[in-house]
């Protein structure tokens, strides 16, 4: 009978097998991290809301609750770059947002002035100390939203589905 060296003539095929089991664990996660990195550099999804098509400014220097919606030029723009199952939810969301937010203004808060802005591209607010804040609404995210200002604060935008509990943060009652 031959004998190896160490004895480990028996241990050759187990030694075999876990050492071609590493490499090819190893190998497999590189090529799914190559094919994770060049899938993320493809192309990036997330659309951006287009640019507003009108220029104008809207004042504001007094209490109020400012609705934004996109003008109509817009609202074709974003149409096109969106799914139409995703343009349809938005919308949906906005209009039952903004209603329910209008219903909460008129209830509890009827002292705050209610202003709705499709075509102007800026808001302008003055507060009490003669401090002016813009608001460049292509820089807002969302199609659709609320701004609450009461001379005293700098505007704020509110989550439309917990207006509630925002107005009563900000306006003093």
């Amino acid at each position: 009978m031959k004998k190896d060296f160490y004895g480990l003539n028996h241990w050759r095929f187990p030694l075999f097998f876990l050492l071609s089991l590493v490499v090819n664990i190893a190998c497999t996660s590189v090529q799914q991290k190559q094919a994770i990195d060049s899938g993320t550099k493809i192309e990036d999804s997330v659309h951006r809301k287009p640019p507003s098509s009108f220029s104008d400014t809207i004042i504001i220097d007094f209490p109020a609750a400012v609705i934004f919606n996109p003008d109509s030029l817009q609202l074709e723009k974003i149409k096109t770059v969106t799914d139409k199952r995703i343009f349809e939810g938005i919308m949906h969301d906005c209009f039952y947002q903004v209603r329910n937010s209008k219903m909460v203004l008129n209830k509890y808060y009827s002292g705050i002035k209610i202003i709705e802005v499709k075509n102007a591209r800026y808001i302008q607010f003055k507060k009490l100390d003669g401090k002016i804040t813009w608001i460049d609404l292509n820089n807002e995210s969302d199609q659709c939203g609320i701004l609450i200002f009461d001379r005293k604060k700098n505007p704020q935008l509110v989550d439309m589905t917990n207006i509630d509990t925002e107005l009563g943060f900000y306006f003093p009652k």
